[in-house]
């Protein structure tokens, strides 16, 4: 994937106004397509202190975005372009998976249902476990894609964690799969790490490490001081 493809949202059938950035009197903001706390606080501290994230209930905003499709990226525009379509505001959404070799590529886009819908994490983990039971190959990644609408633009970004499943869920830290997983070199989990350790590997940092380089590049505003 391109570190940055666009296309023109039309779909709300009104153009966007580009906002004037330059002139901004305090640090960017946008809003993040989740209510997901967990997601916020890790973008938030992967992004630092450059722009303001936004979540959809700090944004006012009470809706339940559906991941219809079968690629992340998809499922990233969906979300973007929902928010966007309803605000006409610069907005970001990701979404992200797991991707378990010898299960062919799963959970992938089911990573939060894979064991149904309104299922726990605990319960997509044991499934996901019991699936690899016997399975010598443990290698997996998870993959995050980011969504970024801007002046009515999309932009994609891709950050990737290499790594493998545990036979157990280790620590208590994290969310979703993170007990389960360790990424290439560290003999821990996920769920062993502070949030600044995981940072090092993480697939969502990594993706929001492209997204602040883009915006850097592109918006004034978005200029450390």
């Amino acid at each position: 994937m391109s570190q940055a493809s666009d296309h023109l949202d039309q779909a709300s059938g009104r153009m966007h106004q580009p906002s004037d950035h330059s002139s901004a009197q305090s640090r960017m903001k946008l809003i993040f397509a989740t209510n997901n706390r967990h997601k916020v606080e890790e973008i938030q501290f992967a992004i630092g202190d450059i722009l303001e994230v936004i979540s959809l209930r700090q944004a006012g905003i009470d809706i339940d975005i559906p991941e219809p499709h079968d690629t992340l990226e998809a499922n990233a525009s969906e979300k973007s372009g929902a928010i966007f379509r309803l605000t006409g505001m610069d907005c970001f959404s990701e979404d992200t998976g797991l991707e378990v070799d010898s299960l062919n590529g799963e959970p992938g886009v089911k990573s939060a249902r894979y064991a149904g819908e309104g299922r726990s994490s605990a319960e997509n983990t044991a499934r996901l476990l019991g699936k690899l039971e016997g399975h010598p190959n443990r290698q997996a990644r998870f993959r995050t894609v980011i969504s970024l609408l801007l002046g009515g633009k999309e932009y994609l970004f891709e950050g990737i964690c290499e790594g493998r499943i545990l036979t157990a869920p280790v620590g208590s830290g994290g969310f979703g799969y993170d007990p389960v997983f360790a990424p290439d070199g560290q003999p821990r989990s996920f769920g062993e790490m502070s949030l600044e350790e995981k940072a090092h590997y993480s697939h969502r940092r990594k993706a929001a490490d492209k997204l602040i380089h883009f915006l850097r590049e592109s918006v004034p505003s978005a200029e450390k001081p």
